[in-house]
């Protein structure tokens, strides 16, 4: 008989661990990930999981909704911390804690495949030829960078076409921001000198690179030349400037991250300082998806090693708190960059400084959110008095419709939470049922309202066929996350009555339905607002409440013109060419030289199109088959 709870099914698995450094999976009955481990020795760690009584809620329920295990043996328990983390950002395991946003950092770029190298910003794959700084924080500090890298440099921004294509200087030159090397307003090696004093900026070498520049301006003075003392007096102002916003330059530290918790109300920040070459470039929040009882250090192990998953290492890490198995973390740090990394939490001296300068901005953007959240909390409070919920909406999902004259329809769907629009939920509906007219809104509505929901039940219906009794409420509670509470539709009467009526037939009676009809003249602060088996209402014009629900419709209306007008672009480059079998990119490349266009191969007879290179007779047949077949 097969095990019936999650500790037999551990302990069944734990006769054939061994005993060698690891990575365990724990999966439910549906074969989805609930958490990711490693061990040093996988049938000790494992065991632990067996053992009655002793474990927190969180880990309980865990072990409670266990139906199989995955383990995979490694060589070293560092390679099993490196695996774990990499598994952890790729199955997002319910009871891990999970970096929510791990976007890639971007760099400045110095090209190396030029005579006149260009100066970028670079985002992804360090794979083009050339010098790379970074990682920056942000774009917007990159940015900032580049556009003083500009003025103090002159360097050229533009791509290697619109350089070789220039036949007289750009605007960038008219508000001195190029040097215009594109139509040889500079010599080589003055562009190099400038290009060499560039890199010396972004190396950390400011104050030489600042002190050669007033050294030049000096000696343009003496030499009465003020306009070149200008010149120079203005890019020194720009170096300057860059610094000014750069907030701290330690003196101590060459190339760091300082990365810093902050522990409230059971939520944590990390905030993460990037220092590079002397120089302050950045620095972003994170808040970890978390259990609350988890303590801070823990969190802020689990983020490290997920953290540096995908990106470079520094030479120095400095925390502002002990991690668990901290040395070992900085062995697995040291294996993913080839060279030695150090792992310290600072007790003294500028380290300590800069580590406390990120604990009080950490602890400045957990306020921020949390007051956002309480905000956030308050407006759903309101929005269920409004609306005669039963309690404020955890999940708020708004529909609209995108069209031109019926023509590339598109449906969209945005989803906002409590804690602000949930971007990764978003979803677009390409209308694919052909009987509805066209511009028929109700009908697009219907359509996506039906495929929406009936997906909803499908996914709940395959979840209660594998329930049993240990994971019903577990099991539940995933599966009603996709649920809404309250559905709006911008539109009217006639909107709300196509969605009661895919509810009805679907048999969805827990969800709320709210349609938003814009005012007379599409006025914003006049909205009608219409519910099932009630009068149609409005709210006061400088109603809170209006002024969110008008943010939500805003946002659902921007999604879903988006989402069209990517549909439609995407249609305007699409030749009737592509739907010949046989005729591939080659020969629609030579087909459309041929004859000028799409229209031209449509219009030319079987004799033509055997003419052109590549085109056999038996595709020349087809091709004309496939424009004249009803002839």
């Amino acid at each position: 008989m097969a095990p019936v709870t999650g500790a037999d099914v551990i302990q069944n698995v734990l006769k054939t661990l061994p005993q060698r450094p690891g990575v365990y999976r724990m999966l439910d009955a549906q074969g989805d990930v609930l958490y990711v481990g490693k061990a040093r020795n996988l049938k000790k760690r494992v065991a632990a999981y067996t053992k009655m009584g002793g474990h927190t809620n969180r880990i309980a329920r865990m072990i409670s909704l266990t139906r199989s295990m995955e383990v995979v043996t490694t060589g070293s328990e560092t390679e099993a911390l490196l695996l774990e983390a990499n598994l952890i950002k790729r199955l997002k395991p319910r009871y891990n804690v999970l970096l929510r946003d791990d976007k890639s950092f971007p760099y400045i770029l110095v090209t190396g495949d030029h005579d006149y190298p260009q100066i970028v910003k670079h985002r992804g794959a360090r794979n083009k030829p050339g010098d790379y700084f970074g990682p920056f924080a942000s774009a917007g500090a990159v940015n900032r960078t580049l556009n003083t890298l500009q003025r103090a440099f002159l360097l050229r921004s533009c791509s290697d076409s619109v350089f070789d294509s220039r036949s007289r200087p750009c605007l960038l030159f008219q508000i001195k921001r190029c040097s215009a090397p594109c139509v040889d307003y500079v010599l080589q090696d003055e562009y190099d000198r400038l290009l060499s004093d560039a890199k010396g900026f972004l190396q950390g070498k400011s104050r030489h690179v600042k002190d050669q520049l007033t050294g030049l301006m000096t000696a343009a003075a003496d030499q009465m030349d003020f306009e070149k003392a200008a010149v120079y007096r203005d890019r020194i102002r720009a170096l300057s400037h860059v610094q000014s916003h750069q907030d701290i330059n330690p003196s101590t530290i060459e190339e760091a991250d300082v990365v810093a918790a902050h522990e409230d109300g059971g939520q944590v920040c990390i905030q993460v300082f990037f220092f590079r070459s002397g120089q302050n470039w950045g620095n972003r929040a994170y808040f970890p998806r978390h259990d609350r009882v988890q303590h801070v250090d823990e969190v802020l192990g689990a983020f490290l090693a997920q953290f540096y998953d995908n990106k470079p290492v520094p030479k120095l890490v400095l925390l502002s708190h002990a991690v668990p198995d901290q040395k070992l973390l900085e062995e697995a740090l040291s294996t993913r960059a080839d060279r030695r990394v150090r792992v310290s939490v600072p007790q003294r001296g500028e380290k300590r400084d800069l580590v406390e300068h990120a604990a009080k901005n950490a602890e400045a953007a957990l306020a921020r959110r949390m007051a956002e959240s309480a905000s956030e909390r308050k407006m759903l409070d309101a929005l269920a008095d409004v609306f005669d919920l039963e309690g404020p909406p955890n999940r708020i999902e708004v529909y609209d419709n995108s069209h031109i004259q019926g023509a590339h329809p598109v449906g969209g769907m945005i989803v906002r939470g409590p804690s602000g629009f949930e971007k990764n939920q978003y979803r677009k509906f390409n209308i694919k049922d052909e009987s509805i007219a066209r511009g028929d809104d109700y009908g697009m509505l219907r359509e996506v309202l039906t495929r929406r929901f009936s997906r909803l039940l499908k996914e709940d219906q395959s979840r209660t066929n594998d329930e049993d009794a240990g994971a019903t409420e577990e099991q539940d509670s995933k599966a009603g996350a996709a649920w809404p509470d309250l559905v709006l539709i911008d539109g009217g009467a006639g909107q709300l009555s196509a969605a009661e009526s895919v509810f009805t037939e679907l048999g969805i009676e827990s969800v709320s339905l709210v349609a938003i009809a814009k005012g007379p003249e599409r006025n914003a602060g006049r909205e009608t607002f219409f519910m099932p088996g009630k009068p149609s209402f409005t709210l006061e014009q400088r109603s809170p409440v209006l002024f969110y629900l008008q943010k939500l419709r805003d946002e659902a209306h921007r999604f879903a013109i988006g989402s069209h007008r990517a549909r439609r672009s995407k249609a305007v480059s699409k030749s009737p060419l592509d739907e010949i079998s046989g005729v591939g990119g080659a020969r629609k490349k030579a087909l459309l030289l041929h004859f000028g266009s799409a229209r031209g191969v449509e219009r030319a007879g079987l004799s033509d199109l055997q003419d052109v290179e590549g085109i056999s007779e038996s595709l020349a047949q087809r091709i004309y088959d496939h424009f004249h077949g009803d002839d």
